[in-house]
């Protein structure tokens, strides 16, 4: 079990600047083409044939963008515990995540707020891998009190 937090993380426990855990993934050619086609729908050949993807110019098959938001949004419920809720997830993607790398998640708390009864936090978050930013972003997630 891969899980970053045991315990859920509250709104008082979390300060602009928190730093989340840093997360590791492997990136295997399972997890990309069954995170296009099994978990997303996603059946463009590029992220399951690899002599597609090689004549589209890539080294690989390559992980799609429904499967690095799902990793993303992943590492940030793990983090917030049972009772966190994600309310929003915007990302961007640059170099591809290849079958045989491994992308770095790292976030930080950069607002803490309140709005229409809830007790939110801004995440920036950025996934690394050996060609560099894979992914960068923000999130919103909903904490309790203690």
């Amino acid at each position: 079990m891969n899980v970053l937090s045991q315990a859920a993380i509250t709104w008082d426990d979390v300060e602009v600047g928190y730093e989340l855990p840093v997360h590791e993934r492997e990136i295997t050619a399972a997890l990309v083409v069954g995170g296009a086609i099994s978990a997303t729908h996603d059946y463009a050949d590029v992220h399951h044939d690899y002599h597609a993807a090689r004549k589209a110019g890539a080294d690989n098959v390559f992980m799609n963008i429904l499967t690095t938001n799902g990793l993303i949004g992943k590492y940030l419920t793990d983090w917030s515990g049972p009772t966190g809720e994600l309310k929003s997830i915007v990302l961007r993607l640059a170099v591809p995540n290849y079958p045989g790398d491994r992308m770095t998640i790292i976030g930080s708390v950069t607002k803490k707020y309140q709005e229409d009864g809830q007790n939110l936090v801004e995440v920036e978050f950025t996934g690394r891998n050996s060609l560099g930013n894979h992914a960068s972003g923000k999130a919103v997630v909903a904490l309790t009190r203690r």
